[in-house]
């Protein structure tokens, strides 16, 4: 089956609305003559809606940072996925390492994340990854398993057409590391078995499993050539549009 790629841009905390809506102005113009390959970017809750009118009408979607499992309520601060939707998202990156790591992101919150994304029709980018602890004490896979068991419970193949998975290893991230090409061709080869084996051969083969982990301009194209890995996460780098556009045209 054949997977058309998706390069997301994750741009963090980074970026006022002025210069979101700029980055993202300049890399349509940049983006426009590109058909085989999605383009998503995220910038912050505040710029979703500035970013979405500045986009409109070109071939980049828009994503967000997180989201809250309750419709709605008295919970301060947080953002619900029809609030996310309405200003112009189509995607939702849940579960990322960082989500876990300073704020108590668990599988079991991702879980109900990736519910409430569904229910409103925006595709959820589910995050796993290991630390380099659990690498060195060869734990990558049953962690691998347990976050998308784990995060993924509940839900039968049919609700979950809409999923991407990114695999981005927590010791590549912002750390100038990457992956071995053997390392990322591994883990993506068990991540669809894995789908395969919790749910459906058809989900595996349509899900689209991204890598993510330190991805800029001169290790996209070997990374992308990788079987299984159907495109990249990328943070720091899409910050740049002329350095983004750069890993979005891998095969030129």
């Amino acid at each position: 089956m054949s997977r058309r790629p998706l390069i997301a841009g994750n741009w963090k905390m980074y970026k006022t609305g002025p210069e979101a809506v700029e980055t993202a102005t300049t890399l349509a113009r940049l983006c426009s003559n590109v058909q085989d390959v999605e383009v998503m970017i995220a910038p912050s809750f505040l710029s979703l809606p500035l970013v979405a009118e500045s986009i409109k009408g070109t071939n980049i979607n828009l994503g967000a940072q997180n989201l809250y499992f309750e419709k709605q309520g008295a919970f301060t601060g947080e953002v619900s996925a029809d609030m996310i939707k309405a200003a112009g998202a189509k995607y939702v990156i849940i579960g990322h390492s960082e989500r876990r790591q300073y704020f108590g992101e668990t599988d079991t919150s991702v879980c109900k994340k990736i519910k409430a994304a569904i229910e409103v029709g925006l595709k959820p980018i589910l995050c796993i990854g290991e630390s380099d602890t659990q690498r060195d004490d060869e734990k990558t896979f049953s962690v691998l398993d347990k976050q998308v068991s784990n995060g993924l419970k509940g839900y039968g193949s049919d609700e979950l057409a809409q999923l991407v998975l990114a695999y981005e290893p927590v010791w590549a991230i912002g750390t100038g590391k990457t992956a071995s090409i053997d390392q990322v061709r591994q883990v993506h080869l068990y991540l669809r078995s894995l789908l395969e084996k919790l749910f459906s051969k058809d989900l595996a083969d349509q899900t689209r499993i991204l890598y993510g982990g330190s991805v800029k301009p001169e290790n996209a194209k070997d990374l992308m050539g990788i079987e299984d890995v159907d495109g990249a996460l990328v943070g720091g780098a899409s910050l740049d549009a002329d350095k983004f556009i750069n890993i979005i045209k891998y095969n030129n």
